[in-house]
């Protein structure tokens, strides 16, 4: 009897052994995984984010979860200088019903927007705040989730990445 114990006791702890080291291979990859485009665009992301946007991004958010996803969506940065990305303009989309919860957004549409002739605001009604970058051709190109997002984070953003100017 005392031997079928051992005999059960080594089964079950070479089973969990196995399932640790499953679970470490699991973690450890998942740090470097990539998220399929319908993921990321529901966390915010559309893939069009270069992955030094992301790291710029860690400078002034210091949400882990979120740069971790925004690595996850990223594209990697060439080293040729033409690939920055630029829009030539921007909608702020918000739901004016919920523009009580987020006080950052308001304060950027009510202090700071007018520095950005190129960026509009537009309400839509259950919409979270984002941002949606549009191309040449006034054609959305990339949708960001700014619902955490501190107003000088909004201003620095949108000063390297949006023309000055809607061409």
């Amino acid at each position: 009897m005392v031997r079928f114990r051992s005999r059960e006791m080594k089964g079950s702890m070479g089973r969990y052994g196995v399932a640790v080291v499953v679970v470490l291979a699991l973690i450890l990859g998942a740090s470097t995984e990539q998220l399929s485009s319908r993921e990321c665009e529901n966390l915010g992301f559309t893939g069009l984010a270069l992955c030094s946007d992301c790291n710029t991004l860690s400078e002034y958010v210091k949400d882990k979860e979120l740069v971790s996803d925004c690595l996850k969506c990223c594209t990697e940065d060439s080293n040729d200088a033409t690939t920055k990305i630029m829009y030539s303009g921007a909608l702020v989309e918000v739901c004016m019903r919920k523009l009580v919860f987020y006080p950052e957004v308001v304060s950027f549409i009510e202090e700071e927007k007018d520095q950005f002739p190129s960026v509009k605001v537009q309400y839509v009604f259950n919409s979270p705040p984002k941002l949606i970058l549009l191309d040449d051709a006034g054609q959305h190109k990339e949708t960001i989730r700014i619902d955490n997002w501190k107003r000088e984070h909004m201003l620095q953003f949108l000063r390297e990445k949006v023309k000055p100017y809607g061409s």
